[in-house]
């Protein structure tokens, strides 16, 4: 939920002034000024006192309505809140809108407005009869984008009529929300990769309930502490209740690296290979920081998604709920990167202790599925979804198809656990194939060192 601030709104503010309230003339208004005038020319042409005075009326009623208007000082404050604030691309959200008279008179007739970006839909407006002094009215409206990104929403206009239409009148209100649509995400199957650590409570490293790195040093005793943990010698050392300072394991890691380069994908729109990526790379933060994974997103130029955790992982501290919001912000405003090569990051898999990597690749030409391939050396376990583009647009031809081979077998002799992806094919079925082919590489890679000591036992037999 998100709300704007309530904004009161002073209808007589002179910024607009009364040049600008004669803008607000209607159709209707200006046809009558037109009329009136016309008609006291003639009158005076002629000499006919009564037409004379009937064009007075004409011309003065209009400009009597833009006075009353321009002086009328309504106050009213607005206030929109966002149910749900953040949706999936293709999904609907509702948008409440609160109207509060703060003055002491009643309004007249008000034409609500809310300002919003064409892919949301059409504007929405709402017809206020009369607010009494004190008063309040509800209206909602609803939005829904197939695309996804952040859509400012606001700001908010009232729209002043008099009792004859001759004049309205536009006053905004100052206060934007943000309507953020991330990705489509998938729900996954619980397969285990290769190289996969097996979460919260396994993880190879250790670390401190409330720290990071190991330390048997007691610490002062804190509100709500467990009494068994109090540490007596130190306690009687420093003379203040101290208490033990327990280690927990640490949560296994996984980095989601998403390829962002401009030149690794063809075509746009919803059904785009690369909008495919993104949704994949969503699907899988969701679904690892269910398993309990502390997760961190990564891109093609280096860049990771802000956490609280250490070096970009979302840490254990930190709730998944509230993780997988701020990466899934972050992957509703991602778009193309200019850069040419996946070497930042290399640069950022510092090596060996970056657990389970998981990429959405675009199109690789051979220095870059080398660069990838290098990637494997800085992580436990490797898993590549790799997206053909041109197979997307233009249909699959066996030409890509031999190059999309040979991408993959490089990938594949250097341990990555590499998966080929074809359009409109779900990223459930894709996993559970790459836990498929990671199994069976790890049979074959035990077999074979099962296979060389049995050999060498031989011999010395």
């Amino acid at each position: 939920m998100t709300a704007a601030g309530p904004t009161a709104m002073d209808d007589g503010d002179a910024r607009g002034g009364l040049r600008a309230a004669l803008g607000g003339l209607t159709t209707r208004g200006r046809s009558f000024l037109a009329a009136g005038l016309a008609a006291a020319v003639c009158a005076y042409v002629l000499g006919q006192g009564n037409l004379l005075r009937v064009g007075l009326l004409l011309a003065v009623l209009p400009l009597v309505c833009v006075t009353v208007l321009h002086r009328t000082r309504y106050r009213v404050a607005g206030t929109r809140r966002l149910s749900p604030s953040r949706v999936p691309a293709g999904s609907e959200a509702r948008v409440h809108l609160r109207m509060d008279n703060v003055s002491r008179l009643p309004t007249g007739l008000l034409m609500l407005q809310d300002r919003v970006p064409y892919v949301l839909g059409p504007r929405p407006r709402f017809v206020l009869d009369r607010v009494e002094a004190g008063g309040r009215r509800e209206v909602s409206y609803r939005v829904r984008s197939d695309l996804r990104g952040r859509y400012p929403l606001g700001p908010l206009q009232l729209r002043l009529s008099d009792p004859f239409g001759m004049c309205e009148l536009t006053r905004s209100f100052n206060a934007y929300d943000t309507l953020v649509v991330v990705p489509r995400t998938e729900p996954l199957p619980p397969v285990r990769l290769a190289g996969e650590a097996s979460g919260y409570g396994e993880g190879r490293q250790r670390s401190l309930a409330l720290a990071g790195d190991d330390d048997v040093i007691p610490r002062e005793y804190r509100h709500g502490d467990d009494l068994r943990r109090v540490h007596w010698r130190s306690t009687a050392r420093y003379g203040e209740l101290m208490v033990r300072r327990e280690e927990q394991p640490q949560r296994a890691r996984c980095t989601v690296l998403l390829d962002t380069r401009r030149i690794a994908y063809q075509g746009t729109g919803p059904d785009s290979a690369f909008e495919w990526a993104v949704s994949g790379a969503a699907s899988a933060l969701v679904h690892m920081l269910e398993r309990g994974f502390a997760v961190r997103l990564l891109t093609d130029e280096g860049h990771a998604a802000r956490g609280e955790g250490e070096d970009g992982f979302a840490g254990s501290t930190q709730d998944s709920a509230d993780s997988a919001g701020l990466m899934m912000d972050t992957l509703a405003a991602v778009d193309h990167s200019d850069g040419g090569g996946l070497s930042r990051a290399y640069d950022v898999l510092r090596g060996g202790n970056e657990g389970l990597l998981i990429a959405f690749l675009g199109d690789l030409d051979e220095e870059q599925a080398a660069v990838a391939a290098r990637m494997r050396q800085r992580c436990g376990g490797a898993v590549a979804f790799v997206l053909d583009s041109a197979a997307w647009v233009h249909g699959e031809s066996a030409a890509t198809r031999a190059a999309s081979e040979q991408r993959l077998r490089l990938l594949r002799e250097s341990g990555w656990t590499a998966v080929p992806v074809q359009p409109g094919t779900d990223l459930a079925r894709l996993w559970q194939q790459a836990a498929h082919h990671g199994s069976q590489a790890q049979s074959a890679a035990v077999g074979g060192a099962s296979g060389g000591t049995t050999g060498f036992s031989g011999g010395w037999s």
